[in-house]
């Protein structure tokens, strides 16, 4: 296993920091519409799919997105209603997200990849969450408007993410790319 270096870690906990703050209000705002409308919650669910899509873009490390929503869900926990329950939460949307690299076992890093995660946790959070909100009970228009509302969230979020990551590489920043090592001047050598 290779080391873990210091400006890995230290990425990874910017970004699930701020993937937590962003995630607090997101947090809210979905309990309140499942409290009046619980349809409309999942609007923005695929904001939990942000910090790792970020981490996983930026870093092209394996278990970035996993690490980042660990940290993203410790930050979440004191501004969230749900404790560490917001921990599994950021850790299972992470997991969609890091899924389909880990398929191939991190051989390759594709966009096609990253919207795979988010189709496919489009389709399997309406299916877990059946029961929550009560799908069994809505006519079946309402059942694929709600497959479809998730699935365009996922994607939504996803993109997002993975436009924030082009603005980061535009500024310069891109701790993905391989970098040669520098060469030791002469002076030191002798």
């Amino acid at each position: 296993m290779r080391r873990v270096s210091t400006s890995y870690l230290l990425t990874c906990a910017v970004i699930g920091v701020a993937g937590g703050l962003l995630l607090a209000p997101a947090n809210w705002l979905s309990t309140v519409f499942f409290a009046a409308v619980p349809f409309a919650s999942v609007a923005v669910a695929g904001l939990w799919l942000l910090p790792a899509v970020v981490a996983l873009r930026l870093l092209q490390r394996p278990g970035a997105g996993l690490l980042v929503g660990l940290i993203s869900g410790i930050v979440l926990v004191p501004f969230s209603g749900y404790g560490f329950t917001s921990v599994l939460t950021n850790l299972w949307w992470a997991f969609f997200a890091e899924v389909a690299f880990l398929v191939v076992l991190y051989r390759f890093w594709t966009l096609a990849q990253h919207y795979a995660g988010a189709v496919l946790v489009g389709i399997v959070y309406p299916v877990l969450s059946a029961q929550s909100f009560d799908l069994a009970s809505m006519t079946t228009g309402a059942q694929v408007g709600f497959f479809a509302l998730t699935m365009a969230s996922a994607i939504a979020g996803t993109a997002l993410g993975i436009a924030v990551v082009a603005g980061m590489r535009r500024a310069g920043v891109n701790p993905a790319a391989r970098r040669t090592p520098r060469p030791v001047p002469a002076a030191a050598t002798e």
